[in-house]
């Protein structure tokens, strides 16, 4: 009797430590909404480590699938988006900083779906900007945390939030100057070119 393709074989150890990393998420803001700043903080820093587990796994044992390059970015933003999101809510970081990495994010996810539907090549490859300001988003939410914890100078938080801001607005920026350069470039869709 012939076996049926697996069809769990996609759900590797990966795929698991990252939705540990999504369940991680509730627990997070739990903590946040109670005031429990050092247990948000062990929290966050668990759902730390699982990305550079999953990540580090996936890599030596060759177990890249489809279901996590989806999963891993989406649980990333799930994590960054409730921090912002909670932690603008509680006045620890200011909200027009949500607003801003919130409007950049939404701007990609568009731009992505437009590509999508009309079927345009897309190559996501992230850009040292890009880097930048995922490293400083969290370095914003580990200070607003570790704030909450021990007295930090404020200078050096203010500088950080207002260094965020900038740089998520720069590489939103930048991410739809690229996506037009590759609209120009692209050739015309299926079909004749009609001139007019």
């Amino acid at each position: 009797m012939a076996s049926r393709p697996n069809s769990r074989a996609s759900l590797t150890i990966p795929n698991l430590i990252t939705l540990a990393r999504i369940l991680l998420t509730p627990l997070f803001i739990i903590f946040l909404i109670q005031g429990q700043y050092r247990k948000a903080l062990l929290v966050f820093l668990l759902a730390g480590l699982s990305d550079l587990a999953d990540g580090l796994v996936a890599r030596r044992w060759h177990q890249k699938s489809p279901l996590g390059a989806y999963l891993d970015p989406l649980a990333d933003k799930l994590l960054m988006s409730s921090s912002f999101i909670t932690l603008s809510i509680s006045h620890v970081i200011p909200p027009w900083l949500t607003v801003v990495v919130f409007s950049r994010d939404l701007t990609l996810a568009l731009g992505v779906a437009i590509f999508r539907l009309a079927d345009l090549p897309l190559i996501i490859a992230p850009t040292w900007l890009g880097k930048w300001t995922t490293t400083l988003q969290i370095a914003t939410v580990l200070l607003a945390l570790v704030g909450k914890i021990w007295p930090l100078p404020l200078l050096l938080f203010t500088v950080v939030i207002w260094l965020t801001g900038l740089l998520t607005a720069l590489s939103g920026i930048h991410y739809v100057y690229r996506a037009l350069r590759l609209i120009g470039q692209s050739p015309a869709p299926r079909g004749e070119n009609h001139n007019g």
